[in-house]
């Protein structure tokens, strides 16, 4: 994803809900964008620009008891505001053509593209949208690759100095920013994160990635889980290193969980791991599956087998 002329696209958003609570909610926006900001960052991760804007809403007009405790946003600003489709124009003119987007976890790409299909707009990210999740990278750069944790809480274990106040769009996107500095540039590029929100919906589009110790395929969409498992494609292991048909030991199993696992080997670099994630579309109308791929140890792939062997006594397997 790097390269010397891109610029990155630190954003992050602040939203409003339903005021008379979920039940009310409209299923397609559960959430209304009122506030965008955004640092741009040159490949060296210096600033070069701003962008802020408040929305005017058009489907949540009244704020919710929580969002204006949390938000602070006043209410005759939104009034003042432009409507979500002309903030998000000069938003896309503001990005440019080599924006790689960075956020504070997933969630903000996610209502961005909700908002976006609302409002039946188009073409503003490409396919696939591959992006930079900095709450991910800086678990995978400072804690155990697993934990999520707060912002705020990046920002004081990395001593950065907290000037402006937290859950305003700018001031958010300036401490993520701020984080994102202190990330090794080997890292941050090696774990950029796929967006899910818009999936493959044949087989030319199918994605392929390969990181720095595993791979990752994102399937088209099946009309259910079954269908999804019966695939050749979906249930194949190739090695990512060598580009060779890895042959399984174990076969997909989930062995009493919601994931799929297999064991396989490859004759030149030794055991895989393939473990499958099916999930639901974002339409809700049938499902695709994540298949992600890891050279492991003889060790873990003992632990592998013998699990596999303890489900199968206890007829958990498949």
């Amino acid at each position: 994803m790097y390269n010397k002329l891109m610029n990155y696209i630190v954003f992050d958003l602040e939203w409003n809900q339903c005021p008379d609570g979920k039940e009310h909610e409209m299923r397609e926006l559960p959430f209304e964008i009122l506030e965008i900001g955004a640092i741009k960052l040159n490949s060296e991760k210096i600033e070069t620009d701003r962008f802020h804007e408040y929305i005017r809403p058009t489907v949540y007009t009244r704020m919710h008891n929580k969002t204006q405790e949390i938000v602070h946003i006043r209410q005759e600003v939104l009034e003042n505001a432009d409507f979500f489709p002309a903030v998000l124009e000069r938003f896309r003119e503001w990005c440019g053509p080599d924006a790689h987007y960075c956020t504070w976890g997933s969630l903000d790409l996610l209502e961005l593209q909700r908002n976006i299909r609302y409002h039946k707009l188009t073409g503003f990210f490409p396919f696939p949208l591959k992006f930079y999740d900095i709450q991910k990278i800086f678990s995978l750069a400072f804690e155990d690759g697993k934990s999520r944790r707060t912002l705020e809480h990046a920002v004081d274990m990395l001593n950065i100095e907290k000037n402006v106040p937290f859950h305003e769009a700018l001031s958010d996107a300036w401490y993520t920013a701020a984080v994102m500095r202190f990330l090794p540039d080997d890292t941050l590029h090696s774990y950029y994160s796929i967006d899910y929100f818009r999936i493959p919906q044949r087989r030319s589009e199918e994605i392929y990635e390969t990181f720095q110790n595993y791979s990752k395929y994102v399937s088209k969409k099946f009309p259910s889980r079954t269908a999804a498992m019966k695939d050749r494609v979906v249930r194949s292991t190739t090695c990512y290193l060598c580009g060779k048909k890895a042959v399984k030991k174990i076969p997909w199993f989930t062995g009493g969980s919601k994931n799929y696992r297999c064991l396989s080997y490859c004759e030149e670099h030794g055991w895989l791991k393939g473990k499958i994630r099916i999930k639901k579309a974002e339409d809700g109308k049938g499902c695709f599956c994540v298949k992600t791929l890891k050279l492991v140890s003889e060790e873990r792939a003992r632990e592998i087998i013998a699990r596999y062997e303890e489900h199968a006594e206890k007829n958990i397997v498949p």
